[in-house]
This record gives structure tokens, C-alpha cells and sequence, in this order.
């Protein structure tokens, strides 16, 4: 009998897939992505290698049911649990590690990894079983064991011949993180195959190499090319922080980069990491960035410095926006996904992603090992609380996964040498030399001047404190919708050749023209009475340079970074930033999760405290108030015991869930006619919304493409979405946080 593994599509002239094929090239592919990963740890590659090949060979075991082969084959109904069948077949030998852990990853490569605690109180034999009734009122385990037998008589013959490795049942429970890579091998590669099945576009299985030797001497061509015939003092400062970075010791694998503004971070660390990843034979180089804005900026100098000619830059050097993770087989193949040897991305993704259950939001995990990872502007990547967790997990990175991880930071927060960060505090080597850090920081103590202004200020108050300091002036502020009501406000009083706006509410296209003008303006010195107000995705890691800085009270490191975009290379004798705060009201919004961190910097201007030296204090008083210890346990606690639904919840960079809305009206039309577009294109033309808010401000459903939205109010590329939503706060419809 053939039987079947997915249905056909006789509408795109698609026939039916025969089980044995779909098995086969999952098979192949899971062990391919496992055998990427496993090379890299000689703890838990065999472990991992085997589990994932178990999986995959009986991931859809329970389709072999005959009632599961009926809807099959007239493409009509629902079929039964499919997935009860395969655990079952691989819980028989409970002390098989490598059994157990495929069992797992089965379980979940629908539904996603459950609350282990909650798995181990059930009854015997219902772990990680189905036991919920069937149209015949059995539960579905009960018809599982019963024709168990005749499942494993009609699966591919012999088609396994590995032996499961026994291993204490410990072993998984201590390491969460395995049982997200085992799924993420085998999810992978499921929706691949199926993709692949359905003649949907999948992801270059053969992305170009890292060769880090090559690439680092095309980085060390490109910066002696920046640097030649250029004598200046912060040339120096560059070549020396470039050639220490460079040349650094390979052996230890969590280092720390405390870079001042300016000193060329961006290839410097680059230079390190291709020459560990040489040494460590290492396959692949994240960039972790904290905002999304930076991503641009930075791709476009990795694609000049590494990039051979003839090489497709865009397969050498990948952007990763926002979240695009897609469950449904109609929208997989808009997933981002991590081939490619180097991989520019944000700290939501990436640490959202170690935190993650889900299947669509794991797929991509297993690309992790075996690379090496500079996590920029570390004290802005993560919310205190989170980062107790975050160290565990970079410190797992390293120990078991051949990781080797930089923290960087113009003022870096030292939280490793603080016991309620870590336990025992530790001490992490420096990329750069104290004489250089200390000559830079010199430089830095006379660039800005901090001041604060004693009063909270309206949209009327503000515009009066805007017109006297001095411009081009950065005003950021802490929630898009406060940023979009100033910067329309600012736009009425002003005319609107003085006003630029930059946050989220723009899509990755219109962030990215508006960064090149505003570049462009600023290399414009007889027009200077101007302001940009943005968001803190501008704060950090932009190489741009304003006469006067003007940031909402929100928390040290954040009015320190908004100094690095302020008189950047001293080209002023003298420049202001100002700590303010806004007068909220229903367009003015208070961000909460800053209420914290903007009290302890009211008391550090009251101590003439504000500068980088007190970063670890900033960060000490933050995790220690109210509420925060208790936090920082629990996503520790619920880690530990795999507790993967409470992880995933108590870990959010970013709190509430989004939606993917496509804002470019030609993209939208393309969409809805089927045509086939690139993830780039996707990204590029795309924000991200509160899902809640999705019904309330008018996003519309794809009919064939669910999960994505397609955005109905009004869009511009000076406000972005906010331009249909101000109208409805307006009229009193909503007074929301945005």
C-alpha cells in the first residue's frame, strides 16, 4: 500500500507525497542539521546527532493510522493526533537518552515543548501522551497502543539501524537547551521537506562558507584602506583598537569590550571573531545588535569588507529585522532563518529565540553552535532582570557548544561581577588595553556636559526648550507613540524641512531612508535648526554626530549612549545633553518597564553620578528594587526545571506579542495575487504591531497567507503607521501605550 505523508494540491498540479519519501528527506535533513551542530560538542554531539535522526524517522509515525490515511488521500476532514504514535514507539525503552530526547522532540514539533514539571505529574505511561478522548470517547493513547504494532509494520522497513544511546534521564532535565536544539533540528527540516514538497521557495541548503582566513584578510585590506594617509588622532586610536582586537588571544571563550565612541568597534570585533573562528573552527559569526536600525548600517559595512568579488553579497551577510516566524505551511517560507555565515540580527531575536518553545520561533536555533558571537551594546540588549538567565545560557554557548561570545559596550555594565547577576561573580579578559580605554575615556569626560531639566514638559512646553538649544538636535524619546506625536507637533510649529522622525513605526525601508537623510543633513554645517526625534533604536551603535542631545528620562546607560550620538568627534569645543521628562497625557505615553531604571538616574544626577563609571552601580540599584530578585528567580527556577511555557513567557524583551503588517500597498497586491516574494522583500516592507491592538487599528488577514496582516490606515514615511493611529487617539477611540 502507499501511503501517504501530505495531501495533494491538484489546484497547483501537486500530486499526493508518499510517506517513504517525506521520511527519507527528513531524515537526511535532520541529521544533516544535527551532524552542523553535534560537531561542535563533544559532551552532547552524539546525544544530539542520534536523537534528532530518531525523531525524524518517526516524527509522523501516527499518519499510518487508517483513518489518518483516509483524510490524506480526499484531502478532506481532520486526522487524529499523528503525534502520539511516534512517542510511543520511542518511550518504550525509558532509559535510552537519545529515545526520550527524540520523543520529546516529536512531541513538540507541533505544539511546541511543554512544562516538563507538569509532564512528570501525570499518571504512568501518559508522559508526553495524548489523552484526550477520540470521536469514539477512547483516548487517543489507548487507540495508539493498540495499533502500535501496525504502525511500526507499515513504517519504511529497517530504516533505522542506530542503537539509542542509554544515559541517565537527568541529563535531559539539566539541559533545556538540548531539547531545543533536538526540536530545532527536526523542525527544520520538517517544514523544508514540506515546503520543498508543496514547491514553495526554501532556503539555500548550501549558503556560502564562513572561510574566515579569506574574509579576514579581506577585513584587514579594508581597514588599512580606511586608515591610509590619515594621521588624526582618532585614526590612531582606531588602527591601535583594530590591530589589539585582532590580534588577541583566542583561548578564553567570554571576553568583554569596553570600546569608546568612535574607536571602529564595528570591524575591530569583526577581525577578532574571524580570527577565533579560524583558530576554533568555528562555521559561523552573529552580530547581535540591541535596535533594529543599526542592522542596516552595519550590513552595508560587513558587505564592503567581507565580500569577495563575484560573491552574492546578500547570501554572505544577512539582515534580521524583526520577527518573521511562521507556523502555517502557507507562510513558512517567509520564516527567517539563520544559513548564512554571517548573521547581523537583534538581541530580541536572538535571546527570544534561546528562551523560545515554539516550533517556528526554534527552527532556527541549531545554526547557533559552532559560531562566534559579539553581543553589541550588551547593557541595552536586555532588561536587568533577564540577564541572570541570558548568562546562563551564553555560559552553556561556551562551555558545550564551541561558542565564543564578546560583550561590547562604549560604557559597559560589568553585571558578571556582581553576585546577583552571577553567582560567583567573575571576571572577564578585556579585547582592549586599559591605556587605550583609558585615553579614550579621557577624550569622553570632555566631549558632552549632562544636565537635567528640573520641570516635566507638554507638547507646547517642549517645543519652547527645543526652539533655545542649540541644533541639529536629537530628541529621543521612550515610546513610538509619544515619539509620533512630537514629531507631528514639532512639524506644525516649525514647518516640517526643521522635523525628521525615526522609530518602528517606520518600516525597515523608510528607517533606512530616513537614516541617509539625516546623514546627509548633518554633513550640511550652515543648516543646523533642525531635530530629529526618534526612539531609543537610534541611541546606539549609529554613526551620526548632533550639536545638542536632548533624551526622556529612562535610565543611565540609555542618556550615556544618546551622548555617543552627541558631538561624536569633538567637533565642538562644548555639547549638551539634557534629561527631561514629559508631561503624559493621552499622546505623551509613560513607557513602564522604565519607571525603574529613570528613578535611580533622578538619584544619580542628584549624587553627580552620571558617567559610564557608574554603569554597574546603575545596574546593581536595578536589580535589587522592588520586585526585580523575584523575577530574575523565577525565569532562573523555571529554566532549571524546563519549565519551557514559563521561560517563554517570563523571558520577553519585548512584553507583549506582535503581529507582521505589511504597510507597502504594491507588496500587499503582490501578496494577495500569490506572487512569490523574498524574505527581504517581506522584511523591507513590513512593521511589527501589538497583537492586540491588530482588530483595533483596522490590519486585515491575507486570505491565503494566516499569521500575516496587511496594515488598512494610513501609512507615511514621516510618521510610518502612526499616521493612521494619532487620528484615532485623537478622536478618543484609544489611550494606549504604543
Amino acid at each position: 500500500m502507499n501511503y501517504l505523508a501530505h495531501s495533494a494540491r491538484p489546484d497547483r498540479g501537486i500530486s499526493a507525497q508518499p510517506y517513504s519519501t517525506h521520511i527519507a528527506n527528513v531524515v537526511r535533513d535532520a541529521a544533516a542539521n544535527a551532524s552542523g551542530a553535534a560537531a561542535h560538542s563533544a559532551r552532547y554531539g552524539k546525544l544530539l546527532a542520534a536523537a534528532a535522526r530518531l525523531a525524524a524517522e518517526f516524527h509522523d509515525l501516527g499518519k499510518l493510522d487508517d483513518f489518518n490515511q483516509e483524510v490524506l488521500r480526499t484531502n478532506q476532514g481532520k486526522m487524529l493526533n499523528h503525534v502520539d504514535a511516534g512517542v510511543a514507539h520511542l518511550l518504550k525503552n525509558k532509559r535510552s537518552g537519545s529515545g526520550v530526547l527524540a520523543a520529546i522532540a516529536v512531541f513538540a514539533h507541533h505544539i511546541g515543548l511543554p512544562s516538563w514539571p507538569c509532564e512528570k505529574t501525570r499518571g504512568a505511561g501518559t508522559v508526553l501522551r495524548d489523552t484526550e478522548a477520540t470521536t469514539t470517547s477512547t483516548p487517543l493513547s489507548e487507540r495508539t497502543n493498540e495499533r502500535l504494532d501496525q504502525y511500526r509494520k507499515c513504517h519504511v522497513p529497517g530504516a533505522t539501524s542506530l542503537t539509542p544511546l542509554v544515559i541517565p534521564e537527568e541529563m535531559l532535565v539539566e539541559n533545556p537547551l538540548l531539547w531545543r536544539l533536538a526540536l530545532s533540528c527536526l523542525v527544520d527540516a520538517d517544514h523544508t521537506d514540506t515546503a520543498r514538497n508543496y514547491r514553495d521557495p526554501v532556503a539555500d541548503q548550501n549558503p556560502p562558507p564562513l572561510d574566515a582566513v579569506a574574509r579576514l584578510a579581506l577585513l584587514d585590506r579594508y581597514v588599512a584602506d580606511l586608515g591610509r594617509g590619515r594621521e588624526d588622532q582618532r585614526s590612531r586610536l582606531r588602527s591601535e583598537v583594530y590591530r589589539q582586537c585582532r590580534d588577541f588571544d583566542c583561548s578564553a571563550g567570554l571576553l568583554a569590550c569596553d570600546s569608546p565612541v568612535g574607536s571602529g568597534k564595528t570591524t575591530a570585533v569583526m577581525g577578532h571573531l574571524l580570527k577565533v573562528a579560524q583558530a576554533k573552527g568555528q562555521r559561523r559569526v552573529f552580530i547581535v545588535l540591541p535596535f533594529t536600525n543599526i542592522i542596516d548600517q552595519s550590513v552595508e559595512v560587513y558587505r564592503k569588507a567581507l565580500v569577495d568579488k563575484g560573491e552574492p553579497a546578500a547570501d554572505v551577510v544577512v539582515a534580521h529585522h524583526h520577527k518573521a516566524e511562521f507556523d502555517e505551511p502557507a507562510t513558512r517560507l517567509y520564516s527567517f532563518l539563520w544559513h548564512a555565515p554571517i548573521v547581523v540580527t537583534t538581541a530580541v531575536q536572538f535571546f527570544e529565540t534561546l528562551a523560545a518553545r515554539m516550533p517556528a520561533a526554534l527552527r532556527k536555533l541549531h545554526q547557533v553552535p559552532g559560531s562566534a558571537i559579539f553581543i553589541d551594546e550588551a547593557h541595552t540588549a536586555l532588561p536587568a532582570h533577564l540577564w541572570p538567565q541570558a548568562w546562563m545560557w551564553l555560559r552553556e554557548l561556551e562551555r558545550d557548544w564551541n561558542c565564543h561570545i564578546v560583550l561590547g559596550s562604549g560604557s559597559l555594565d560589568r553585571f558578571w561581577e556582581l553576585q546577583d547577576f552571577v553567582d560567583p561573580p567573575t571576571s572577564l579578559p578585556q579585547l582592549i588595553a586599559a591605556d587605550v580605554r583609558e585615553k579614550s575615556s579621557d577624550a569622553e569626560s570632555r566631549r558632552v556636559t549632562y544636565r537635567s531639566y528640573p520641570e516635566p514638559l507638554d507638547l507646547d512646553k517642549l517645543l519652547k526648550f527645543v526652539k533655545k538649544v542649540e541644533g541639529p538636535r536629537l530628541l529621543i524619546v521612550n515610546t513610538v507613540q509619544s515619539a509620533a506625536a512630537i514629531a507631528r507637533h514639532l512639524a506644525a510649529h516649525l514647518r516640517g524641512e526643521h522635523v525628521e522622525h525615526l522609530s518602528t513605526a517606520l518600516s525597515p525601508r523608510d528607517r533606512k531612508a530616513t537614516l541617509e537623510l539625516v546623514k546627509l543633513r548633518l554633513r550640511q554645517p550652515n543648516h543646523r535648526d533642525w531635530t530629529l526625534v526618534a526612539t531609543s533604536c537610534i541611541e546606539a551603535g549609529v554613526d551620526m554626530s548632533f550639536r545638542t542631545g536632548i533624551r526622556e528620562r529612562s535610565g543611565l546607560n540609555s542618556i550615556l549612549q544618546t551622548s555617543g550620538r552627541v558631538n561624536r568627534s569633538s567637533e565642538f569645543t562644548q555639547a549638551d545633553v539634557w534629561d527631561i521628562q514629559l508631561r503624559h497625557d493621552h499622546l505623551l505615553r509613560p513607557h513602564p518597564a522604565f519607571e525603574g531604571s529613570a528613578r535611580i538616574l533622578g538619584e544619580l544626577f542628584n549624587e553627580n553620578k552620571v558617567s559610564p563609571e557608574f554603569c554597574t552601580e546603575a545596574l546593581r540599584r536595578e536589580i535589587t528594587q522592588e520586585g526585580m530578585p523575584k523575577k530574575k528567580q523565577d525565569i532562573l527556577v523555571a529554566e532549571r526545571n524546563a519549565d519551557f511555557p514559563a521561560v517563554e513567557e517570563l523571558f520577553r524583551v519585548i512584553t507583549s506579542n506582535t503581529l507582521t503588517a505589511v504597510v507597502d500597498p504594491d507588496l500587499a497586491r503582490r501578496l494577495e495575487s500569490r506572487e512569490k516574494i523574498t524574505r527581504d522583500e517581506l522584511q523591507g516592507g513590513s512593521v511589527q504591531i501589538w497583537q492586540d491592538r491588530a482588530n483595533d487599528w483596522g490590519a486585515a488577514d491575507f486570505e491565503y497567507l494566516p499569521g500575516l496582516k496587511k496594515w488598512t490606515l494610513p501609512y507615511d514615511c514621516f510618521l510610518g503607521y502612526m499616521a493612521g493611529v494619532l487620528p484615532l487617539i485623537d478622536g478618543g477611540k484609544f489611550g494606549f501605550i504604543v
